[in-house]
């Protein structure tokens, strides 16, 4: 691939300024390997998705630097694209759960390192109405956990507080009706939980999805049938197994497009932003868009 020009998209703030401290040696790395280098920092929400807009495609690569939300900002703006630039992630946030499924590494620096190695793949994007995502949709407890987390305590327990949050809410039953439609699976009756997964991290770990593939073309699917702590256990346990989920709560299936309805209507988790409400349809964009990646296939 050839790459002439490289804007740098950065939030100053990720990582309560860490990212940003190390500004100057990520520029100077990249500058070592591209011709062009261009850095544009974000201040507030929607100024990312400005910056690509305004490049009109200039752009031959855009590294995005930050949390998640700075990453799901830079994808909706990049994937609707006819003539897309190739696309890279300098974590910066707590989780960063989608650079981990490229194998990029989480040191800043070292992640601009391996950025600057230009080993590229073609990556899947999930897709639902006019919102896209890398890594996961979610309906249900999902939403509640992301929801109910406490500032302070995300920043004591930083990926761990994502884990404290579902157990907390999970201590109220919060089923709804489900109907889910797809070629492989229907199912319809009472749910806690709707997981559609791209990649495999969630929290920064592998929580539900240890065995994705970001190239098969396809998405994770998992369905929580009741809200009871023994399943939500299963599910951890099926992490440390690194194993799918198996239990007799618990539906899981791949698809590439899948069709969903509930009563009452449920807020809709994509990538950590919650914009929308179900009803859905969600499916997988093959390959589409080049991303860098790192120690990949074998992820950290």
């Amino acid at each position: 691939m050839n790459i002439n020009r490289v804007d740098l998209i950065i939030n100053p703030n990720a990582g309560n300024g860490r990212l940003h401290q190390q500004l100057d040696n990520i520029v100077a790395e990249l500058e070592e390997h591209f011709p062009e280098v261009n850095v544009n920092e974000t201040h507030e929400p929607g100024d990312a998705s400005e910056y690509v807009n305004e490049l009109g495609g200039k752009s031959d690569f855009i590294i995005g630097a930050g949390g998640d939300g700075t990453i799901y900002e830079l994808i909706n703006a990049l994937a609707p694209l006819s003539d897309r630039p190739a696309f890279g992630i300098i974590p910066g946030g707590t989780c960063n759960d989608f650079s981990r499924a490229l194998g990029i590494s989480q040191n800043p620096l070292e992640a601009t390192k391996q950025i600057c190695e230009k080993n590229f793949r073609a990556i899947d994007v999930g897709k639902c109405s006019n919102q896209y995502f890398l890594n996961f949709w979610g309906i249900g407890l999902i939403t509640e956990a992301s929801t109910n987390i406490n500032p302070k305590m995300k920043e004591s327990f930083g990926r761990l507080s994502y884990y404290l949050s579902a157990i907390q809410s999970i201590s109220e039953d919060r089923s709804f009706t489900l109907k889910l439609e797809s070629d492989e699976c229907a199912y319809e009756g009472d749910a806690a939980m709707v997981l559609i997964g791209n990649g495999p991290f969630t929290g920064g770990v592998r929580a539900f999805f240890p065995q994705s593939n970001i190239e098969d073309g396809k998405l994770e699917v998992l369905i929580i049938e009741s809200n009871r702590f023994q399943t939500f256990w299963d599910m951890l346990r099926s992490k440390v197994m690194n194993d799918v989920p198996n239990s007799e709560d618990i539906l899981y299936f791949q698809s590439k497009e899948i069709k969903i309805e509930a009563s009452p209507k449920q807020t809709i988790d994509c990538d950590g932003e919650r914009d929308y409400e179900t009803p859905s349809t969600i499916t997988v964009l093959p390959g589409h868009i080049q991303m860098a990646v790192g120690n990949y296939p074998n992820n950290p």
